[in-house]
C-alpha cells in the first residue's frame, strides 16, 4: 500500500485507487463530457463576446462616419455662405468699405435693395442661424441683423485667433444668444452654436473686420442632438477647449454622467486609439471616437454594453443549465448501466473470496459470452487446474513416501549387497586373485555413488573418483585397453556438478570409441580437462576414438537442444540402430544442466572423423561448500 501523507490524510492518488469502479466509471465518464464541453463553452462564450463587441463597433463607426459625413456637408456650406456674404464684386462688400459715409438717399437705396436682397438670401437658406459682419469703419452704420460694430466682439475668446489666423477660416463651438439688438444683453434665449469666423479685409488689403456664420448645433450636429438615436449609445462633441456638448436628455446618462465620459477619453488624449473600454460602477462601456478636423474637435460615440453582455451572458448560463442537465441524466444512466454490468464482477469478486478461504468447488453463476463471462470461464478453468494439481500433489506425496520406503528397503538390501561384496574380496585376496580383489573394490565403490543418492550436486572430485571406478571395470571387459588422463587443477576439485553427470559422457566415449581399437589391439585415452571459461568453468571430456561424421554431428548437436515434444517425433520416426546413436544420454545430462543452471549453460560437442571427439560441460563456476575462491561463489546446498 502507499504511503500516507504527512498530515495523515490519503493523498488524491490513494483516494482514487480505494474507489470502487463503479465510482472510477463515474467520474471519469462525467470527465470526458465535462472538460471539452468547458473548452467549447468557454470557447464559443468569449467568440460571441468578441463578434458582439466587434458588430456593435461596426455600426456605430458607421453611425459615427454618417455623422462626420453631414457634419463636412454642413462645413462646406458655411464656407460657400461666407464666401457669397463677402463677394468682392457684391455690394453689402462695397458699402462695408465705404470711404465716406453715404448720403441719406444713398443709404437708403442700399438697405432696400443690396441689404434686403442678403436677407432674402439669409431667410431662403434654413440651416444658417445668422450672417453677420462686424466691421471697425466708422463710415458704416449697424443694420440688424447683419451689419454691426467690430467692438461688439472684441471681448470674444476667439477675437485674437480669428486675427491671427490671416484671412483663413476659424471655427468655434459654444453658446451665445439667439438674437443681438443693439447693446442690450438680456431676454434673449442662449443656445449652442457652430461659428464660421474669419477677418475681412479693405480692397488695399488693410484689417476691415470679422465675418461671422453661424449654425445652431442641433442643425450642425444632427444625429449628436436628435432625441432619435439608439437608447444604448450617444454622440457626444467635445471642441478643442475640451469641453463636451450633446443632448443631455438621452438615456445613456443615466447610468454614465458625462463628466466620467470626458474624464475617460482625457486619459487617453495623448494618444487617441480608434476604440476603447471602460467601466463604470460594474457596467461596461465603448468609447468610438473620431476627429474634426477643422473643427479641431472630437466626436465621440459612447455605447452601453450592458444589454448586449447580458444577452451572451445569458445564453452562457443557458448553456451552462444545459450542460449540468445532461451530466445528471448521463451520470444516472451510467449508474444504472456500470450496476448491470459490475453485478457479474461482484458475483467473481465474491466466488474468489470463497476460493481464498478454502473452498474450491466454488460454482460461479455467470454464463455470458462478454469479457466479464470469459473471466468467469477462465477462472473455472483454473479452479479445475488448481483441483488436478492438488490431487497430483496427493498423488506426489503419496509415491514420495513409498520411495522412501523403497529406499530404506534398498539400503537394507545394499548393506546386504555390500557385506557380500566385502566377503568376496577376502575371498579373492586369500586365494591371491588381486585382479578380482581390485574390480569388487572398484564396483563395491560404484554402488554406493548411485545407491546412496542423498543430493542430486556433488563435488567434481567425488565424480572423477565414480569415473575411475567405472574406467576399471571397464578395463576387465577391453584387456586394459582404456586409459584415463585427468587433468583438473585442484582449485577446481570442489566444483559443483550434477552427479551421475560425467559418466554418461565418459560411457558414450568408450561405448563409441572402442569398436575398431579393441580388434586392432590400440588403447582409447580419455582425457578429463576443466578450465575457467569466463564466468563459467567448462569440463572437458575428449578420446581418441574414431570420432563423428559432418552430418552425424549436426544431427546430434540438433537432437540435445530440441524440445521434448520434437524430439520424441524424430526419435519414434528413426530406425533402431538410429535411435541407439541419437545421444540421448547426453540429451539427458545437458536437460538436468539447463534445468538447474539455466539455458546459457549445457553441452556442446565437436568431433573430427578419425581423429577425436569432444565433449564440453559448461557450468556456473560454484564451490560447493568450504573456501571460495577469487572468482568462484561459495554456496551450500544443504
Amino acid at each position: 500500500m502507499g504511503k500516507l501523507a504527512r498530515n495523515g490524510k490519503l493523498s488524491p492518488m490513494q483516494m482514487i485507487g480505494r474507489m470502487s469502479i463503479q465510482l472510477k466509471l463515474i467520474l471519469s465518464f462525467i470527465c470526458i463530457i465535462l472538460i471539452p464541453i468547458i473548452l467549447v463553452s468557454w470557447y464559443l462564450f468569449n467568440d460571441a463576446y468578441r463578434k458582439t463587441i466587434e458588430d456593435l463597433k461596426r455600426t456605430n463607426q458607421f453611425m459615427l462616419e454618417v455623422e462626420k459625413s453631414g457634419i463636412a456637408s454642413n462645413m462646406a456650406l458655411m464656407e460657400r455662405t461666407a464666401q457669397l456674404a463677402i463677394n468682392p464684386n457684391g455690394k453689402i462688400q462695397e458699402y462695408l468699405g465705404a470711404a465716406e459715409e453715404l448720403e441719406t438717399g444713398d443709404l437708403f437705396d442700399f438697405k432696400m435693395e443690396a441689404f434686403a436682397n442678403f436677407q432674402q438670401f439669409l431667410f431662403n437658406n434654413p440651416s444658417i442661424a445668422n450672417i453677420r459682419v462686424y466691421t471697425e469703419n466708422p463710415n458704416v452704420m449697424e443694420m440688424y441683423p447683419v451689419i454691426f460694430n467690430e467692438s461688439r466682439i472684441m471681448d470674444k475668446p476667439w477675437y485674437g485667433q480669428v486675427l491671427e489666423r490671416d484671412g483663413r477660416v476659424w471655427w468655434d463651438i459654444g453658446i451665445s444668444r439667439k438674437e443681438i439688438v443693439n447693446n442690450s444683453t438680456g431676454g434673449s434665449q442662449e443656445l449652442l452654436y457652430v461659428s464660421l469666423l474669419r477677418e475681412t479685409d479693405y480692397d488695399d488689403g488693410r484689417h476691415n473686420g470679422v465675418l461671422e456664420v453661424k449654425m445652431e448645433a442641433s442643425t450642425f450636429f444632427a444625429k449628436t442632438f436628435s432625441s432619435m438615436q439608439d437608447s444604448q449609445s450617444q454622440m457626444i462633441v467635445v471642441n478643442r477647449e475640451r469641453r463636451a456638448y450633446t443632448n443631455e436628455r438621452a438615456a445613456i446618462f443615466g447610468e454614465l454622467p458625462l463628466s466620467e465620459i470626458l474624464r475617460q477619453f482625457q486619459l487617453r488624449s495623448s494618444d487617441v486609439p480608434d476604440s476603447f473600454s471602460f467601466t463604470y460602477k460594474g457596467h461596461p462601456f465603448l468609447c468610438i471616437p473620431g476627429q474634426l478636423e477643422g473643427l479641431d474637435s472630437y466626436l465621440l460615440n459612447v455605447v452601453s454594453l450592458k444589454e448586449p453582455l447580458e444577452q451572451v451572458s445569458q445564453n452562457r448560463n443557458t448553456i451552462i443549465f444545459a450542460t449540468l442537465f445532461l451530466i445528471v441524466l448521463l451520470s444516472i444512466s451510467s449508474y444504472v448501466m456500470h450496476s448491470l454490468i459490475l453485478k457479474k464482477l461482484t458475483i467473481l469478486r465474491e466466488s474468489m473470496k470463497q476460493v481464498r478461504k478454502g473452498n474450491f468447488n466454488v460454482d460461479i453463476a455467470i454464463t455470458s459470452m462478454d469479457e466479464v463471462g470469459e473471466l468467469a470461464y477462465h477462472f473455472r478453468q483454473m479452479l479445475k487446474k488448481m483441483n488436478e494439481l492438488i490431487v497430483e500433489a496427493v498423488g506426489r506425496q503419496a509415491a514420495t513416501k513409498e520411495a522412501e520406503l523403497n529406499s530404506l528397503k534398498n539400503q537394507i538390501d545394499a548393506h546386504f549387497l555390500y557385506n557380500t561384496l566385502e566377503n568376496l574380496k577376502m575371498m579373492a585376496e586369500i586365494e591371491g586373485q588381486f585382479a578380482i580383489s581390485d574390480s569388487l573394490t572398484s564396483l563395491g565403490g560404484m554402488m554406493r555413488y548411485n545407491l546412496q543418492w542423498t543430493s542430486n550436486h556433488v563435488r567434481l572430485k567425488d565424480e572423477l573418483t565414480h569415473i575411475q571406478n567405472y574406467i576399471a571395470i571397464m578395463n576387465i571387459r577391453y584387456d586394459n585397453h582404456l586409459e584415463l588422463h585427468v587433468d583438473v587443477p585442484p582449485a577446481y576439485m570442489d566444483q559443483e556438478v550434477l552427479k551421475m553427470s560425467l559418466q554418461p559422457v565418459v560411457e558414450n566415449a568408450v561405448k563409441h570409441g572402442m569398436g575398431a581399437r579393441h580388434a586392432s589391439r590400440e588403447k582409447l585415452a580419455i582425457t578429463i580437462k576443466a578450465y575457467q571459461l569466463n564466468d563459467c568453468l567448462a569440463i572437458e571430456v575428449s578420446d581418441n576414438g574414431d570420432g563423428i561424421e559432418e552430418g552425424k554431428l549436426r544431427e546430434v548437436n540438433l537432437m540435445i537442444r530440441l524440445e521434448d515434444g520434437e524430439y520424441r517425433q524424430l526419435r519414434s520416426a528413426a530406425a533402431r540402430g538410429e535411435r541407439e546413436g541419437s545421444g540421448i544420454g547426453l540429451r539427458n545430462v545437458d536437460q538436468r544442466i539447463v534445468m538447474n543452471y539455466g539455458k546459457p549453460h549445457g553441452i556442446r560437442v565437436e568431433s573430427v572423423q578419425g581423429s577425436y571427439t569432444r565433449v564440453t560441460l559448461t557450468l556456473p563456476y560454484l564451490i560447493l561448500t568450504g573456501g571460495a575462491t577469487a572468482h568462484a561463489q561459495a554456496i551450500d546446498r544443504g
